[in-house]
């Protein structure tokens, strides 16, 4: 029943994400919500390590699709944060923290959701795997000095304090999802596993997405409520930014790569990881964090809705797939 339950919360992120905001919100005005920052580390937590049980790393060594990955991360880390970077300047002007939440929703490419889009839009899959270790990977260990170079003027940057964060709440469950993983496939054998035992973390890592915005959303409500008009001031740079970054990935796919890597490229770069931008706003930015937490927690509506519509756009602007080898 539990796992039944999980299951479709997961497929059905659209309802859910804006209903937790909402109950957030209500709870947030109604009561103290300071008090909810301790559930944030084992929420952060529960979000990345289901995840990372059912990530294969392994992807990474093999070859075949080394265009579409330099594509990928050329995109990922030489033009989408500096576009919100400079969104940030435009529209945060004299909310630096705004800002920042703009910038750690652009610094951490894909996410779980990069393969399962992927798959949904019959692409490369192997490609989106490789695509999501190798971003997660590196977007973990640049975000520090993407935050300290291009905010570190005014908004209060500790690089320790974001690398211990990091660690924390990406190594940590790295290694501990590595390790699960082993200890499984070793019990099951790989078979049993995909089948029967990887397709209940993702409801896991679900839940700790919905207890993250909940609690994100709970801190700001009075703030909100005292200035309701900020949300549409956040809601128009973040939807500008996925605009962009949508048509810059088809435009990219469509003249260099074959329809399967296309797909994949699109969804490994559109795709980020919110949960652990999330987590870092709130955890290495102390009270002011909160303010990017919001912009961070907005940008998890138009991700999941704007994902799904690219889903039944994909056949339209790459074609139907030919052969059985693109969703191979």
């Amino acid at each position: 029943m539990m796992w039944n339950l999980l299951g479709k919360l997961n497929k059905n992120l659209i309802i859910a994400i804006p209903t937790l905001m909402v109950l957030g919100f209500l709870f947030g005005w109604e009561f103290p919500a300071q008090g909810l920052k301790v559930m944030i580390l084992p929420f952060t937590f529960l979000m990345v390590y289901p995840m990372m049980v059912t990530l294969k790393i392994r992807k990474v060594l093999e070859g075949g699709d080394a265009k579409a990955q330099l594509l990928t991360q050329f995109i990922n880390f030489a033009i989408i944060p500096f576009v919100a970077f400079a969104a940030g300047k435009v529209f945060f002007v004299d909310r630096p923290y705004l800002a920042l939440g703009l910038l750690l929703a652009a610094l951490v490419p894909t996410s779980g959701m990069t393969i399962s889009w992927t798959g949904f839009a019959k692409g490369n899959l192997p490609a989106a795997v490789k695509m999501t270790v190798v971003g997660l990977v590196l977007g973990s260990l640049a975000t520090p000095f993407y935050v300290e170079a291009l905010l570190g003027a005014i908004v209060k940057v500790e690089l320790l304090s974001i690398f211990k964060q990091i660690l924390l709440i990406v190594f940590l469950p790295m290694v501990a999802g590595a390790l699960t993983q082993t200890y499984l496939l070793k019990r099951y054998g790989q078979q049993k596993f995909q089948q029967q035992v990887a397709s209940r973390f993702p409801g896991l890592s679900t839940l700790g997405v919905l207890g993250i915005v909940f609690i994100a959303m709970a801190m700001k409500a009075k703030s909100i409520a005292a200035q309701p008009d900020q949300l549409l001031m956040i809601f128009i740079p973040l939807l500008s930014l996925y605009i962009f970054n949508y048509l810059l990935s088809t435009m990219v796919g469509k003249i260099f790569l074959p329809r399967g890597d296309a797909i994949a490229l699109v969804y490994g770069t559109v795709m980020r990881n919110l949960s652990i931008a999330l987590a870092v706003a709130i955890n290495a930015f102390g009270a002011a964090g909160s303010d990017a937490a919001l912009v961070i927690a907005l940008a998890y509506i138009i991700q999941v809705q704007s994902a799904a519509w690219y889903v039944k756009l994909t056949d339209r602007v790459f074609g139907t797939p030919q052969t059985a080898t693109q969703t191979a």
